[in-house]
């Protein structure tokens, strides 16, 4: 099991080989110094990869499992290397070695074809912890949003809400953003699903029936939640000063504000976890992989949110 020097060590993965995951988290460490605050940074995964990218290797955490590099043609012969990453990673963190990991861009196609079980990060870290549930956040210094409902067809979005899934989906968020976010009181707005949260009942009464008797139970636990509210008047800036996260029903209900306000700043969060996690909100851009072009921005947002995400659960 590869090795990390320091307890305050942020951990930045290698991702897909292939991908500009391996480029944007070597520009990170490079413009960041290869340290973040009382946080020195490592990259972990296969040290060629990493070489490549121009990454001393002073700065890389070697796996045992071996990749290549060829930007754009992902490989499923470098998909134990991948894994190995996240996994070593994870361990290094579980075991107090590690302050925090970010994540770098999957393939979950490429893996997936080698037997990987799990459909995405999330659900691996789950696994890889023990955590009896994962939450998804988006995060920028404008928003946060929590999608209730993430990569499933829209159709099927109404039968997977439920009443229950609400209130344990808004309780790992309300958690977080006081461990997380250092945030004493926070505030939770919900959505509604329809067009103008239901219209009274008259466009839907699933705001009605499910999730407004969920606002109803958190609200009598002692949370400070708002909701069902439409979600077309949510996330102009006036709405986003009364809530600290918006926790809504589907994807793109949550992932169209972000990215429409921090489309370079967004950061993907891991709630729930007994350690700090987050990645940068976009994917492995084949079509720019080792063009030069990749944009460093979402993972620089990413290390910064997992040192002061650290920092806040060390207090």
């Amino acid at each position: 099991m590869p090795t990390s020097k320091s307890a305050n060590t942020i951990l930045l993965t290698m991702g897909e080989p292939a991908g500009v995951g391996p480029e944007v988290a070597v520009r990170a460490y490079q413009i960041l110094g290869g340290a973040i605050g009382s946080h020195p940074l490592k990259l972990i995964g296969d040290p060629g990869v990493f070489a490549a990218c121009g990454a001393p290797p002073e700065a890389v955490i070697a796996t045992k499992a071996r990749a290549t590099r060829t930007p754009g043609k992902p490989d499923r012969a470098n998909a134990a290397a991948t894994i190995e990453a996240i996994a070593a990673a994870v361990g290094l963190a579980m075991k107090g070695e590690a302050a925090a990991l970010v994540t770098a861009p999957i393939n979950k196609h490429v893996l997936m074809e080698t037997g990987f079980a799990f459909p995405g990060h999330t659900d691996f870290l789950q696994a890889l912890t023990g955590a009896p549930r994962a939450v998804m956040m988006l995060a920028s210094e404008a928003i946060r949003v929590v999608p209730l409902t993430v990569h499933i067809p829209i159709a099927k979005v109404p039968g997977s809400i439920t009443t229950a899934s609400i209130i344990e989906t808004a309780t790992i968020t309300l958690a977080a953003l006081k461990r997380d976010f250092g945030i004493a009181a926070p505030r939770l707005a919900v959505a509604g699903l329809n067009p103008h949260a239901g219209e009274d009942g008259d466009i839907g009464r699933d705001e009605i029936e499910i999730i407004r008797p969920a606002v109803v139970q958190l609200r009598a636990q002692g949370h400070t939640v708002i909701g069902p509210l439409p979600s077309d008047t949510m996330f102009h800036a006036e709405a986003r000063t009364h809530y600290d996260a918006a926790l809504c029903m589907y994807h793109d209900q949550a992932l169209i504000p972000i990215k429409t306000l921090s489309f370079w700043d967004g950061v993907n969060v891991t709630l729930g976890l007994p350690i700090v996690r987050t990645s940068p909100d976009h994917g492995t851009a084949f079509e720019i992989a080792g063009s030069g072009k990749a944009d460093p921005r979402s993972m620089i947002a990413a290390v910064r949110m997992a040192a002061a995400m650290a920092d806040a659960r060390a207090r």
